[in-house]
């Protein structure tokens, strides 16, 4: 078996982890994996996984075990003492997990099938995700992103052990900017650079940020090395091929040979200081000697709407306490904002009382392009705002879906039909009908009416309006989608690439009782038929739809006309 360390005390844990295996290994286990069971990795789990075969996530040889698991929750430790501030876990079904147990091995393979790795299994169990939440998000909040994906999307059970790598997932896109540990630290020596600032970001750098990076590094007197996130991030970003065009036209603002950028690929956690915390080991691993720790960074966004799930000073204060334990020094800066009579940014908290100051975030200047409006030029760079337009266009060009939900009989599809009539009308664009029973019968005609089925066919139809979305053209859906999770799902999946109006056609059960033609509300009152949605199945009224309409006594023009209305005011048509 290959010798997985290389001693070096500049990496964490005092050893660069490589698990990749040699050739002669690789061969070995080729020959042995056709008698293995297999676990395919989705996206998030892939990026862990390239983060430990890189070494990236040095000292750690591969999944965490259950002991090492509940050490770093309960202490932000391994069970040797390093410190470590999340869990790094594979998680598996039930159905994966039960024919498996401690002691085997096991075949790592990407979605398509190409083999990846064997992990020797050391522990199988289930998770407590209620712990697990209170103690790695500090909430059980599942308007936190975080715990929503804990509880949303992370599978039952956790299955720890080593990985034997035999080859990294493979990646087709900015090949020359995806380099590891070992390599960026060549680089560094190549440069004769010794003191490194690292900055990882996710968001696109505009003004504010780039003159956050440039004075850090006057602070520090370091050279930049900048780390955007690549792989899973927060909901609503940018998608990472334009942020990365982004990203190589601010590096040329940037003076000559004083800053390098290597690709990260990441999924984030959301976890505020334990994320902070996880950041900065994985810079002090690409040879960083100092990091920034900029205004609420890797947060999660806001409780209730209102308030930061994470106190920015005690955050901050801790992320100061354990960098030192790392050997590296935190490089802290405040919100920076725009004084437009000095023509130059200021930390916040800076600004004498009375002056002007104006403020634009990259969450503000990310909904200013989805809706078409202008971007000021004291707030980024004519470059970024090309490459945004070019990937984000304005709602007259951009592609969107109308997707409409309801109760059976409450007059979606007729709507449906009426407004994609006016669309071919209008004619700007290509337009599609996705009508549940349409979508049905030529798409999902194997599919039942289980309650797990009629899901599967809300979001088939949600996957096809987005692939025409992507292609800006123009998906009117009518299923009734009465889940509000998979309607949240198919929205967050649509707005990545252009515009999502979500229509609650609220017509009361009484009245689509009367419209009932089939009888099928008389069969499932009677029993006849199970699972009926708005009788013994629950529809999930949506609670903020961009239009609600309620088709008693308003023929289908008329209902037709206020979505309409929607879409001109907000830019559509």
């Amino acid at each position: 078996m290959t010798d997985f360390y290389a001693s070096d005390s500049s990496y964490h844990g005092g050893q660069w982890v490589n698990l990749l295996v040699d050739p002669e290994r690789s061969a070995l286990l080729k020959k042995i994996c056709t008698d293995l069971s297999s676990i395919t990795l989705n996206d998030r789990q892939l990026c862990d996984f390239e983060l430990l075969t890189t070494g990236a996530f040095s000292p750690l040889t591969g999944f965490m075990n259950r002991s090492n698991y509940e050490s770093v929750l309960d202490r932000m430790k391994l069970q040797d003492g390093t410190l470590w501030p999340v869990p790094i876990c594979l998680d598996i079904s039930e159905t994966v997990a039960r024919p498996l147990e401690a002691g085997q091995s096991v075949v790592i393979r990407d979605p398509e099938g190409f083999l990846l790795a064997v992990m020797h299994v050391e522990d199988i169990w289930k998770a407590d995700k209620d712990k697990e939440a209170a103690l790695l998000y500090g909430t059980a909040d599942k308007s936190h992103p975080g715990v929503a994906d804990l509880f949303g999307n992370t599978a039952a059970y956790y299955i720890g052990g080593s990985l034997e790598v035999l080859s990294l997932p493979l990646h087709f896109d900015f090949k020359p900017l995806r380099m590891t540990p070992p390599e960026v630290r060549g680089l560094f020596r190549k440069l004769g650079w010794n003191r490194i600032l690292g900055f990882h970001t996710v968001n696109t750098i505009h003004r504010p940020e780039f003159e956050v990076a440039i004075r850090a590094m006057q602070k520090s007197r370091a050279n930049l090395l900048l780390l955007p996130g690549v792989g899973m991030t927060g909901p609503g970003d940018f998608d990472y091929y334009t942020r990365v065009r982004c990203y190589r036209h601010v590096i040329g603002y940037f003076p000559p040979e004083s800053a390098v950028m290597s690709l990260l690929p990441v999924s984030m956690r959301m976890a505020g200081p334990r994320d902070w915390l996880l950041q900065c080991i994985i810079g002090k691993n690409y040879g960083c000697t100092h990091f920034i720790v900029g205004h609420q960074h890797a947060y999660s966004g806001t409780s209730n709407g209102a308030l930061s799930f994470y106190d920015d000073d005690t955050t901050r204060a801790m992320v100061q306490e354990s960098a030192q334990a790392l050997g590296m020094s935190i490089v802290r800066f405040e919100e920076l904002v725009y004084l437009p009579f000095e023509d130059e940014f200021f930390p916040r908290d800076q600004v004498a009382p009375g002056t002007e100051s104006i403020s634009l975030t990259s969450l503000d200047i990310r909904e200013r392009i989805r809706s078409g409006r202008k971007i000021p030029r004291w707030a980024t760079f004519a470059e970024v705002v090309a490459e945004l337009k070019k990937a984000y266009p304005s709602p007259s060009r951009q592609g969107f879906t109308v997707f409409f939900t309801g109760l059976s009989g409450a007059g979606k599809s007729t709507i449906a039909r009426v407004l994609y009539a006016k669309m071919l009308e209008i004619g700007k664009r290509p337009v599609t009908l996705l009508d549940g029973d349409i979508v049905r019968l030529n798409l999902s005609n194997e599919l039942s009416f289980s309650k797990e089925h009629r899901d599967i066919n809300v979001r088939r139809i949600g996957f096809v309006a987005s692939e025409i979305t992507k292609n800006r053209g123009v998906a009117i859906c009518a299923p009734i989608a009465p889940y509000a999770a998979t309607r949240h799902e198919i929205r967050a999946n649509i707005e990545a690439c252009g515009g999502f109006i979500e229509v609650h056609v609220a017509t009361p059960l009484d009245v689509c009782e009367k419209r009932d033609r089939k009888g099928m509300y008389a069969k499932a009152r009677a029993g006849l038929i199970k699972g009926y949605t708005g009788i013994d199945d629950p529809y999930e009224i949506p609670e903020a739809p961009e239009v609600r309409v309620d088709t008693t006594g308003k023929t289908p023009d008329e209902a037709a006309q206020e979505i309409l209305i929607y879409l001109g005011q907000k830019r559509f048509i």
